[in-house]
């Protein structure tokens, strides 16, 4: 007979809905194929555009933290990497979240700083922003005048697909804007 008081049984967990979006999100795109060869899959991916206008892409967000993907696995271009183009507001602040992937924001214009595990880590033009794998992190605009923009490339896609997906929201962006800036909107 089996002593079924020590057995450890698996429930259901009921989801906690952490973000919503506008449009469903393509994690990772199945490639399919009737015949066992990827040659038509690289022919394919060798025809794609190797240039994309982020001014074709829209802003989403506001009032103080402002996202355009720019390159994520729905596209057909690449898998494996994740990238967004992410502009604060004068003297904003982003979500404060973490992720298991690790993710590099290259500093295209303006300074701030991060703190990340509750470390201050000081950015500005010109810099890459390390952002450990597991941090909770938080992104910050120190400048009362500028925006500042940054690039923000990820392995995401990756670790979704090894089913290594947390992501947590401990924050979410403000959603009011900072003082002056109430109709501050990205320019292209």
């Amino acid at each position: 007979m089996i002593d079924r008081s020590a057995m450890v049984t698996e429930r259901e967990i009921e989801p906690e809905v952490e973000q919503e979006y506008e449009v469903e999100r393509v994690f990772v795109r199945a490639i399919a194929s009737t015949k066992y060869s990827l040659s038509e899959e690289r022919a394919r991916m060798r025809s794609v555009p190797r240039v994309y206008k982020t001014s074709n892409f829209k802003w989403r967000g506001g009032p103080q933290v402002w996202h355009k993907n720019i390159l994520n696995p729905s596209m057909g271009i690449m898998q494996t990497l994740q990238a967004s183009y992410e502009e604060l507001a004068p003297g904003s602040k982003s979500q404060r979240h973490g992720h298991q992937n690790s993710a590099l924001l290259f500093v295209l214009e303006g300074k701030g700083y991060d703190i990340s595990d509750g470390e201050r880590v000081d950015w500005e033009e010109g810099d890459v922003c390390f952002v450990a794998p597991g941090t909770v992190h938080q992104h910050f605009n120190s400048d009362p005048e500028k925006p500042a923009r940054v690039l923000i490339v990820k392995t995401k896609p990756v670790y979704n697909f090894a089913n290594l997906n947390f992501q947590e929201f401990k924050e979410k962006a403000p959603k009011d804007a900072v003082a002056g800036f109430q109709d501050y909107f990205p320019e292209e």
